[in-house]
């Protein structure tokens, strides 16, 4: 897999685009779209209040009701849950123009659920992890690309190249790969921020007197392989402070039994 040389078309951003859900990475890729002079014509959410909320930040109408989604777009950009693109696909792709081009967003879906939809379709895969609260900067966020035809590739990759430097072609299978990795590197770690902050509160400490540790954990992968960044007790371990760690657990099982399959982990995969 090797990054994409994107070729920028000047009327690229004339593309009229509706977005299918208001959620996190709806929001974050739909603004960022707009302040390239894109046109987002409508949004979609099962909440008036989502949709209405992302549609006033860039200037586009909204809708609570499938039946009205707009039908003149050229793309329509699905950012749902995937339990609920798969109820509402056949609703989604109804009465829509044959050339529109239908994408989703998840690293976790095959393109191939698209078939038998539509007649123009792919995947617009971002890999980041966002919020609505607060705004990514997209240039550096990888994205993954899948569409069922050469034209429809290039589309999503000018398309996609006006965010970001960083634009790739991806099948379905390493798209899943990519997902799976990612529920490691963010969700997991975050959870793990979540831990910590859990024991700080109980010994009345800040959880900010992490921040400059998780942040030089973070630079170091940027030069080294994340094997070589590991340190810890685990590593060589260490059974006196492991041992103490798990006793100082012993009134939070579920925390107890994670710190030692970890520890186990690291040193089985540190040897």
């Amino acid at each position: 897999m090797s990054a994409v040389k994107v070729n920028k078309k000047r009327s690229i951003e004339d593309t009229p685009i509706v977005f299918i859900g208001a959620g996190n990475l709806a929001t974050n890729l739909a603004k960022a779209l707009y302040c390239k002079g894109f046109r987002i014509v409508q949004v979609y959410s099962r909440t008036e209040e989502a949709a209405s909320a992302l549609a006033r930040q860039v200037e586009a109408d909204y809708t609570t009701n499938l039946e009205e989604i707009n039908t003149s777009a050229r793309l329509y950009v699905v950012a749902l849950k995937d339990s609920a693109f798969e109820e509402l696909l056949p609703a989604i792709v109804a009465g829509k123009p044959k050339d529109a081009l239908m994408v989703h967003t998840a690293g976790s879906l095959p393109m191939s659920i698209w078939q038998g939809q539509t007649e123009h379709y792919g995947v617009f895969y971002p890999m980041q992890t966002f919020s609505k609260q607060r705004e990514t900067e997209f240039t550096e966020i990888p994205f993954f690309i899948e569409a069922s035809s050469p034209t429809d590739v290039e589309l999503l990759k000018n398309i996609a190249g006006t965010l970001s430097e960083r634009v790739y072609e991806a099948d379905s299978e390493q798209r899943k790969s990519l997902h799976l990795a990612a529920v490691f590197c963010c969700n997991f770690t975050n959870h793990m921020y979540a831990l910590s902050a859990k024991l700080l509160k109980k010994y009345d400490l800040p959880f900010d007197v992490m921040l400059p540790l998780i942040d030089e954990t973070a630079r170091k992968v940027h030069e080294l392989e994340p094997k070589d960044a590991q340190t810890g007790p685990a590593i060589r371990y260490d059974e006196n402070v492991i041992g103490n760690h798990l006793k100082m657990l012993s009134d939070e099982p579920g925390m107890q039994k994670l710190y030692e399959l970890i520890s186990r982990s690291i040193y089985e995969n540190n040897g």
